[in-house]
């Protein structure tokens, strides 16, 4: 049946999100076992990188939460089912998902979703619209902690056993790979960062909103300065503000009020983030809210790098504390200057032994293969 296995992906965007190297990664997988894969996005960076031979790539306004858009893009969704002649269509996002939706019941097409947030709502319309995500025949879970979160808001639209299940979201060692990275790259992003004294850095990935935790981790460095009674370490704050000109502002300004300015550097992105995390000592994840699954602990964690969490959502399922990192008290910035204190003061040999565990620890349960060879599975059984 794989020989004529057509998959279908519909994403908003491309970009370097969990959800979108997810959909990047099973797209070039499953031509390896001769099906046909196909990619509906409104574009976005990765979009270069696709390779045109495996894959074909088809531009809609799928982004758009507009619902003439949304009933438009279904019809158009039709045309592309029935032409291409595609066994199963995978939503990624909740506006798509109602075009797909739409499309999967007009040309009877087996329709997947993967729940890649919690999706909050207030009110009956926000919850409905986020319904879509449970209204295919089988619900993909990012996490126990997704999973969770799926039987306990949508029981009532949703049959647990037969089509909900957990697919834990997989990297790629090889990239996330310490061993392959050379010494005269980490010196010229060192230098690209001002970096120059040799002190330990703290690296905080991230875009630039405030559940991400920012704030508390500016807050948690200048306890442990306080502490210390010295800067011992640069800390990097990762990430792009996307827009958020005033959330960035006001980190500038509470880095600006603890006098630490040259110590916490702001840096918009890096192309090569397995790199980052090599020049790093320390990586930090200081969600205020739960992750649903945590990229930059499994990515950290592959790098054999000390990754310090919060306690909630998807890093309870990633990291294994004090063995692979440290999780420390969500929202607690006492509690994460603590954590940060004992891996600055931490023996090397153990430091080096969390980071071996660490990258076990991910190649045996969150690896980018065995990630795309459970969906792969997963499409199988539906078509069949």
């Amino acid at each position: 049946m794989s020989f004529n296995l057509k998959v279908l992906q519909v994403i908003p965007k491309l970009g370097y999100g969990g959800a979108e190297t997810g959909c990047y990664d099973i797209a070039h997988y499953l031509p390896e076992y001769n099906c046909k894969s196909f990619i509906v996005t409104s574009g976005g960076e990765l979009t270069k990188f696709i390779d045109r031979k495996k894959v074909k790539l088809i531009r809609l306004p799928v982004h758009s939460k507009n619902p003439f858009l949304i009933l438009l893009n279904s019809i158009i969704l039709v045309f592309i089912i029935l032409f291409y002649n595609i066994s199963v269509v995978h939503a990624r996002s909740r506006a798509p998902a109602w075009s797909c939706l739409i499309a999967t019941k007009l040309t009877g097409r087996k329709f997947v979703t993967t729940f890649h947030g919690t999706y909050n709502f207030n009110g009956k319309i926000k919850k409905f619209y986020n319904s879509v995500m449970v209204r295919s025949d089988l619900v993909i879970a990012g996490s126990n902690f997704i999973f969770s979160h799926i039987k306990e808001k949508y029981s009532n639209l949703i049959d647990v056993k037969k089509k909900l299940l957990v697919i834990f979201r997989g990297i790629n060692v090889d990239y996330f790979d310490s061993s392959t990275l050379l010494e005269k790259d980490e010196k010229k992003l060192l230098n690209e960062w001002g970096i120059l004294e040799n002190k330990k850095i703290i690296l905080l990935p991230g875009r630039l909103t405030s559940w991400k935790g920012q704030e508390l981790f500016i807050e948690a460095v200048n306890l442990v300065n306080i502490e210390l009674g010295y800067e011992a370490f640069y800390a990097v704050i990762l990430g792009n503000d996307q827009g958020r000109d005033a959330y960035k502002k006001k980190l500038h300004h509470l880095r600006e009020q603890f006098k630490i300015s040259n110590q916490i550097k702001f840096i918009d992105s890096c192309k090569n983030m397995a790199l980052a995390y090599k020049v790093s000592d320390i990586i930090v994840s200081a969600s205020i809210e739960p992750e649903a699954f945590g990229r930059v602990a499994v990515e950290a964690q592959s790098m054999e790098k000390l990754i310090i969490a919060s306690n909630i959502g998807g890093s309870n399922e990633t990291v294994i504390n004090e063995k692979t990192g440290l999780l420390f008290e969500s929202g607690d910035p006492k509690s994460l200057s603590k954590k940060i204190m004992q891996a600055l003061t931490m023996d090397e040999s153990l430091l080096k032994t969390m980071g071996i565990e660490g990258r076990k620890n991910v190649v045996k349960k969150f690896n980018v293969e065995k990630m795309c060879f459970s969906t792969y599975s997963e499409y199988k059984k539906l078509v069949n």
